[in-house]
């Protein structure tokens, strides 16, 4: 299907930036039936939906043929973030060429912002917050208002702005066009929709009875204390152009920022806490390439759209399937494909399949890829790579020259050792353990009676120690699960317990070297502990001693 025709400004705009057949979305708005009417429109990220929005208001913002003389707006976009209201103005450039756009965002100069309206504009894009801020100096001027967009108004109200949704839209005049887009439709979008709409046409362009096809989905099962070298290995299997990795908070964003940095990643961070400044270098260096990985929280990465990003990584587990869809929709955009990675620790696997099955997307799931997987796959890109191709002039005959006077296989391993020096070493990942038994099994006692290895942590009764936390701390740092736990007893300096003899290596190895400011496991030497002598409780009532005073 080709591109019906629009405009005839529009027409060279869409043919001059390559675009030969409308996106689902876009062929949507640009039917008969939704001329010049109010839009409720749901589609997928990345489907193209600021071209979309720009079609659909043409026939409103340009009824006589052309744009009038920049004055007041005569539309206006409104962005949940930053980053994304540039974006938008960015698009709407290239499609209305000629039209003065004026962006009004956070972190930016908001006297010249204010400057720009001032000398008139065609259309606004920004932010809630920010728009509301000029509208209350007087800066901006709703009159001439034509059209209002409500880019990703889901997480507009998931941010806590619809306070200034309402105080802006109740300022802009009452005939004007409301286009409303965002990826879900809840409860108070709908309500929002009834308020502010008038006979809106519902658009759906999403399948929620199918996956996003373009995204592949796979669980990388590791040991508890292995996240940071399954999260490496994983970079380095794909070796995407472009890749996002999500954690839960900034501490943690920081904190792997710098251990893929140290590790020799070209990467930057994205945190709520960076200036404006700041957070426009790191995106920077990530769509012109000079940054492969960008390390982010879920509120940092609202509304980012990086075109070569063909790899997403939950070092921290999405906490639900909305947060889970909406990191992933980062990648697989406007017809690319991409993968979704998530790095779970064994004891978090049984939450990570609730998560993903709320979100019915399907997982496969396996181990972290290894050292010797990674080297393999280097030396397959290598032979694919665009260096190797074959030489000419001079080129060819030193080439020539140099293996006449050496060896060719010490050539050979010169050219492997130069390319593997400019990649992060991979990590060494244990072994995944054989699958947990199904569901349905019985709960009887996976070990035999007896087969048990004792161990002991350097904490007990004078630290308060309890089984409580106890337990979780041993799966967390041993990679196992309460299942591989056996008898505990806690003693006034440390507490010794039992360890499943089939996961009791896996178990030392994965506790001889941890971090100082964990407490100390080490084997006992002890055979398994004695059952505890049945004490039958004295006959007669129990009685209680309130204390009192």
């Amino acid at each position: 299907m080709t591109f019906p025709s629009v405009h005839p400004a529009l027409d060279a705009a869409l043919l001059a930036r390559g675009y030969l057949e409308p996106t689902e979305v876009q062929s949507a708005v640009l039917q008969p039936e939704a001329t010049g009417r109010d839009l409720l429109v749901s589609a997928r990220t990345g489907s193209g939906k600021t071209v979309a929005f720009g079609l659909a208001a043409a026939s409103t913002l340009m009824p006589d043929g052309a744009l009038p003389p920049p004055n007041a707006p005569i539309a206006i976009a409104i962005a949940p973030t930053r980053e994304l209201a540039l974006q938008v103005q960015a698009e709407l450039a290239w499609l209305y060429a000629g039209a003065r756009i004026a962006s009004c965002v956070g972190g930016m100069d908001i006297r010249r912002e204010a400057r720009a309206l001032s000398a008139g504009c065609h259309i606004v894009v920004g932010t809630p917050g920010r728009l509301g801020d000029h509208l209350r100096r007087g800066n901006l001027d709703l009159s001439a208002l034509k059209v209002v967009v409500l880019d990703e108004a889901d997480e507009m109200l998931d941010l806590g702005f619809q306070d200034e949704l309402e105080f802006i839209l109740q300022a802009a005049p009452s005939e004007r066009r409301t286009l409303l887009f965002s990826a879900t439709i809840p409860h108070d979008i709908a309500k929002l929709a009834r308020k502010y709409q008038r006979d809106a046409l519902r658009i759906d362009t999403i399948d929620r009875s199918q996956p996003h096809d373009d995204i592949e989905y796979r669980g990388i099962a590791v040991a508890g204390h292995e996240t940071d070298g399954a999260l490496v290995n994983i970079l380095r299997w794909y070796e995407a152009p472009g890749a996002l990795v999500f954690c839960a908070t900034r501490d943690s964003t920081r904190r792997l920022h710098q251990s893929l940095l140290r590790r020799g990643f070209a990467a930057v961070m994205l945190s709520g806490e960076l200036s404006q400044h700041e957070r426009t270098t790191a995106l920077d260096a990530l769509r012109s390439g000079r940054a492969r990985v960008g390390v982010c929280t879920d509120v940092a990465a609202r509304g980012l759209d990086l075109p070569a990003l063909d790899l997403v990584v939950h070092a921290d587990l999405p906490t639900n399937p909305e947060t889970l869809l909406h990191r992933s929709g980062r990648t697989g955009r406007a017809g690319r494909k991409g993968v979704s990675v998530l790095i779970v620790p064994y004891a978090k696997r049984r939450r990570a399949e609730q998560v993903s099955n709320a979100a019915r997307v399907r997982v496969a799931w396996s181990g972290a890829p290894d050292a010797g997987d990674i080297m393999s796959r280097d030396r397959d890109r290598l032979l694919t790579d665009p260096m190797l191709d074959p030489p000419d002039g001079t080129e060819r005959a030193d080439a020539e020259a140099l293996l006449a006077a050496l060896d060719p296989v010490a050539v050979a391993a010169a050219l492997l050792r130069l390319y593997r020096r400019q990649l992060p070493m991979p990590e060494a990942i244990s072994a995944a353990p054989p699958p947990a038994a199904p569901r349905e099994t019985p709960r009887v006692a996976a070990v035999p009676a007896g087969d048990f290895v004792q161990f002991r942590i350097s904490v007990g009764r004078n630290n308060r120690a309890d089984p409580k936390w106890i337990v979780p701390l041993l799966c967390r740092l041993g990679g196992i699960t309460k299942r591989d736990i056996g008898g505990i007893r806690i003693f006034d300096t440390d507490t010794r317990f039992e360890i499943a003899r089939t996961t009791s290596a896996a178990f030392a190895a994965a506790t001889a070297d941890l971090p100082p400011h964990e407490p100390r496991i080490t084997p006992s030497g002890d055979g398994p502990m004695p059952a505890r002598p049945f004490r039958p409780r004295p006959a007669g009532p129990r009685v209680r001693v309130k204390r009192t005073g």
